[in-house]
C-alpha cells in the first residue's frame, strides 16, 4: 500500500527524471559549498590538528553521495549501464552491482515514502529532501544559481516536467 506525503501534489508536476536532476543539484551545491569553505586560510589558527584533512575527507563522502544521485539520474533519463561505467573507468556489470542497490532504494522510496524511526514513533522521510519537497528545491537552487551568478531560474527552467494528467469529463 502507498502512503500519502505532504509533498504528493508538488512532486506529481515532476517526472521520476526530473526530482533525480533536482537531488543531483541539491548535491553539487553542497560540494560547492564545503568546497568554497576551505578556501579561506583566516580560520586556519581555529583549526585544530588535521582539521583541513577532516573537511576534505567531507567533500570526498559529499562527492560519492553526488555521484550515486548522477548516476540515479541518468538511469531514470534513459542511461545503459554501458554509457554510465565508460565515464567511472569501470566494466558495466561493476557499475550495476556498485548502483543497483541505491536505485532500488529510489525506486521503493517512491512507494514507501517513510521509514520509522528507532522510537517507532517519527516517519522519515525515505526520498532525498530535493526529490520529497521538489517546490523547495527549486526556490533554494534557483536563488543558489543566482547568487552564484549562474542564471535566474537555472535549475527550474530546465528540468522535465511531468504532463498534467487531463481531468475526467464532469458526469451529469
Amino acid at each position: 500500500m502507498t502512503e500519502t506525503t505532504p509533498y504528493d501534489a508538488d512532486r506529481a508536476r515532476f517526472t521520476r527524471q526530473a526530482l533525480a536532476r533536482l537531488v543531483v543539484c541539491d548535491h553539487a551545491v553542497d560540494v560547492a559549498d564545503r568546497a568554497a569553505a576551505m578556501v579561506a586560510t583566516e580560520n586556519d589558527p581555529d583549526t585544530g590538528p588535521g582539521g583541513r584533512v577532516s573537511q576534505a575527507f567531507q567533500l570526498i563522502e559529499l562527492a560519492e553521495r553526488a555521484l550515486v544521485s548522477a548516476v540515479i539520474y541518468e538511469r531514470e533519463r534513459g542511461s545503459s549501464w554501458t554509457e554510465i561505467a565508460q565515464y567511472l573507468d569501470i566494466g558495466p556489470k561493476e557499475a550495476e552491482e556498485r548502483f543497483a542497490p541505491h536505485l532500488d532504494g529510489w525506486h521503493t522510496a517512491f512507494d514507501i515514502p517513510y521509514r520509522l524511526d528507532d522510537t517507532g514513533r517519527k516517519r522519515i522521510p525515505q526520498l532525498p529532501t530535493a526529490a520529497y519537497d521538489p517546490a523547495w528545491a527549486c526556490e533554494h537552487l534557483d536563488r543558489w544559481a543566482y547568487l552564484q551568478r549562474i542564471g535566474t531560474d537555472a535549475v527550474s527552467s530546465g528540468l522535465l516536467m511531468a504532463v498534467p494528467q487531463e481531468e475526467s469529463p464532469a458526469t451529469p
